[in-house]
């Protein structure tokens, strides 16, 4: 299982406050009774048994590949020869928003989507949980991921003990810098408004992917952050805007910047760094001492799925650890099943047994003691924090 390159393509892309789903996003805002749906009106008669096939709709390269065959998929392949099951597999989802949009009219009206198992930002899928859009999972078809699920992923506040969601990947919000370039190290959040990087920083555009680490190095804790602590970030912020601190807002475009030289420090995602240290040594990723943001992307079962049982099962396959190995060595971001680490440090290739050393994709006691998971946004914040960030951040 060598580490494969990977384009730098997001998976974290930025809110945008209007676009394909401003309409339905607004209706979760504001709680509108009409779009919940109740936990009995959730579930359709389950065809997995007479239908041996599911449909998955994630984010573009999120997936082991073949390196002589793109189109083909190890993992994949191999779980459809295991069970039988046929897996249509869509890369569709390019930006959290956009999908929530483009699916959220069938959800709201108690239709199928025709898709049995979708990928979203874990700060979408708390809108989805809060609107009962999709289904709680039968942990007993589910053993690997009782077991072997990271313990410190297991309850994030939307989704009390993961009952209608499971990480397919995980992450870290934190600082990269070119370390030749800027001469220093950086350990701090504080550190990117220092004057000899005046004009050569970049902050992520997205309200959900960049406050929390902001919070964090006001010494918040984001767990339990409340909303003097995100306006105090956007004081600071636009101060640093209007001095020259801040190049400019980004996406994942962050990454040409950062190895093109523009940039000498940036919020970025561990993932992405990885992938452009393979080319360039001197780029760094620093978990900063007040801490970095963990975040995740989830596989949920939206309502009135036709293969319910088929995508639990296919959600177990993806936690047996020897599975979770092989994935991780391909996307290369924090893998949510720890196991995984002893089988990737006893592989013969030594590109991945070095990845098991990796505290990028399997973080040591003392980065997790770093790490933390921040609230969501709740829907009676979201449109009064959306609308000060964006106007920040130029969105």
């Amino acid at each position: 299982m060598p580490l494969k390159t990977i384009p730098p393509l997001s998976r974290r892309t930025l809110l945008r406050a209007l676009g394909a789903g401003a309409v339905l996003g607004g209706l979760a805002g504001c709680g509108v009774p009409a779009a919940y749906v109740r936990p009995g009106d959730r579930a359709a008669v389950d065809h997995s048994s007479t239908e041996q096939r599911l449909s998955w709709a994630n984010w573009p390269l999120y997936i082991d590949t073949d390196d002589e065959h793109p189109t083909r998929r190890p993992t994949l392949e191999a779980f459809e020869q295991r069970t039988g099951i046929s897996v249509e597999y869509v890369e569709e989802i390019n930006d959290n928003d956009e999908f929530f949009g483009k699916v959220g009219p069938a959800l709201m009206n108690r239709q199928s989507t025709g898709r049995d198992l979708i990928v979203v930002s874990d700060w979408m899928s708390a809108r989805f949980v809060r609107l009962g859009w999709v289904q709680e999972m039968d942990r007993a078809r589910q053993p690997n991921v009782t077991r072997y699920l990271d313990p410190q992923l297991r309850s994030p506040s939307f989704d009390p003990g993961r009952t209608c969601t499971v990480p397919w990947q995980s992450g870290i919000t934190g600082i990269a810098y070119n370390r030749r370039r800027t001469g220093r190290e950086i350990r701090q959040v504080s550190d990117l408004w220092a004057s000899d990087l005046k004009g050569r920083v970049t902050l992520l555009s997205g309200l959900d992917e960049a406050f929390a680490l902001l919070m964090q190095g006001n010494g918040v804790d984001i767990t339990r952050w409340t909303a003097d602590d995100f306006h105090t970030v956007c004081d600071q912020v636009e101060k640093q805007v209007q001095g020259g601190q801040i190049r400019r807002f980004t996406g994942n475009d962050y990454i040409k910047d950062l190895s093109g030289g523009d940039v000498l420090a940036c919020q970025a995602y561990s993932g992405d760094v990885i992938q452009l240290q393979a080319d360039d040594p001197d780029i760094e990723f620093v978990v900063p001492e007040e801490g970095a943001e963990l975040w995740a992307e989830s596989l949920m079962i939206p309502n009135l799925a036709r293969h319910k049982a088929n995508a639990e099962r296919l959600i177990d396959y993806y936690y047996d650890p020897e599975v979770a190995a092989e994935l991780a060595a391909w996307v290369n971001y924090v893998c949510p099943v720890p196991a995984a680490r002893e089988v990737l440090a006893s592989a013969k290739d030594e590109e991945s047994a070095a990845l098991a050393e990796n505290p990028l994709v399997f973080p040591d006691g003392e980065m997790r003691g770093r790490l933390a998971i921040a609230r969501d946004i709740d829907p009676d914040e979201r449109v009064e924090f959306s609308g000060r960030w964006n106007q920040i951040a130029g969105l």
